[in-house]
Order: structure tokens, then sequence, then C-alpha cells
């Protein structure tokens, strides 16, 4: 081999569409997808598509998660000043 010739070593970071499909279904089993939505977001063998899905997904799960808590002090805070006018 010549010294002066250059080796690329090309990587496929695609997910497939069999990857995505696989995906779904273990997405499905309850207890499993929270677990496994963590191991793909943050794992070291996980394509890096994947990786940064699940990121945004977790990242969603975060946002909502406090939403719904600030949502219910406001109803409950709300319900209270209802009822201190009766």
């Amino acid at each position: 081999m010549d010294n002066n010739q250059n080796v690329y070593q090309v990587k496929d970071d695609t997910v497939s569409v069999k990857e995505w499909l696989i995906t779904m279904l273990i997405l499905l089993i309850p207890v499993v997808n929270i677990v496994m939505t963590f191991v793909w977001a943050f794992g070291s063998n996980t394509k890096p598509s994947k990786a940064n899905y699940f990121k945004a997904s977790i990242l969603f799960w975060i946002i909502g998660i406090v939403l719904y808590f600030v949502l219910m002090m406001l109803g409950i805070f709300s319900f209270g000043m209802l009822n201190s006018y009766i």
C-alpha cells in the first residue's frame, strides 16, 4: 500500500426502517420503554441520530412534567381563591 494513499473508513450512522420498527415495538412495552429511552439517549453504542431523538424526547418529558405541575398549582390556588369568596 502506498504511503500517500489515504484510506477512509465510512461509518454508516443511518438508522434503518427495520431498526425504527424494532425501536417502536420496544417502546410499546410499559416500564421497558422508560429504561430503553435512557439507554438509547445516553448509551455509547447508539447511533447519533437515534441518541439525539431520545435526548429530545426526554427534554419534552421534563417540560411536560413541569407544565403539568405549574398548571396543577394554578388550578389548586384558583380553586382555593374561589372558595374564599363563597
